[in-house]
């Protein structure tokens, strides 16, 4: 039995490293080339693996891009849970977690250009994402801070709110506190009064801890080495400045 559980396992240990595999090398691709223009023949040969390899672990193209946009938002929950748990009010709570993941998605453009254009990730399989706003929505609602609505449309008016932040966050001329305004707003639809929406959303956030690994940081490098490669071959070719 336990020959049979050590082998289960590290089957298990190496599935799980070659979808990470997978996964990494398509956020590579996706931070040097854009997700346009990164195929799955791209994905195919940056992981050295083969066609029937790749299906394996992903049905179909879109597959791997759920897997992408699950995969970044569980990063960002994850930088920005310490935080979240800090607080004892679920308004606080779910305000916080809103900037915090607009802010953070922000600060790593390609993530957040990636998130904008897959679309959240729905409530039809497990991730963090659905954990971590379902929580604090479901015990504001429980104590009563939150109006009594289905779940389902409460984490619609939050993650509706957090993509629409995000997406206009990229654009130059939104304005510096959209995401304040974006928490705002979503209190305000939970059942809270303008005022104490108001409040909650324009409170000081606490720092977060940016990861030391993942694929946040490991694409937000290569995407730096791909401009200033970008910039060293304008400048050999004198088309900056």
């Amino acid at each position: 039995m336990q020959t049979q559980d050590h082998r289960q396992r590290v089957a298990a240990e190496r599935r799980e490293r070659m979808r990470s595999r997978l996964l990494a090398s398509a956020m590579r691709l996706v931070a040097q080339k854009g997700p346009a223009a990164t195929s799955i023949d791209d994905v195919i040969s940056a992981a050295e693996v083969s066609r029937g390899t790749f299906y394996k672990y992903f049905p179909s193209p879109d597959a791997l891009v759920r897997e992408l946009a699950i995969a970044i938002a569980n990063e960002l929950i994850e930088m920005a849970e310490p935080v979240v748990q800090s607080y004892d009010d679920p308004a606080e709570r779910v305000s916080s977690g809103m900037r915090l993941v607009s802010r953070l998605a922000i600060d790593h453009p390609l993530a957040a250009t990636f998130l904008v254009r897959l679309g959240w990730p729905d409530a039809r399989g497990p991730n963090m994402l659905l954990d971590f706003v379902k929580r604090d929505l479901s015990e504001g609602i429980r104590q009563g801070r939150f109006a009594r609505m289905p779940i389902a449309l409460a984490l619609n008016v939050v993650t509706g709110a957090v993509l629409g932040a995000t997406h206009c966050m990229l654009e130059p001329e939104c304005e510096s506190d959209f995401a304040e305004q974006s928490a705002a707003a979503a209190l305000r639809g939970l059942g809270l009064d303008a005022k104490s929406a108001e409040r909650i959303a324009y409170s000081p956030l606490k720092p977060v801890e940016i990861l030391a690994h993942g694929l946040l940081i490991e694409t937000s490098e290569v995407a730096a080495k791909a401009v200033a490669k970008t910039a060293r071959n304008g400048v050999r070719r004198g088309t900056l400045g």
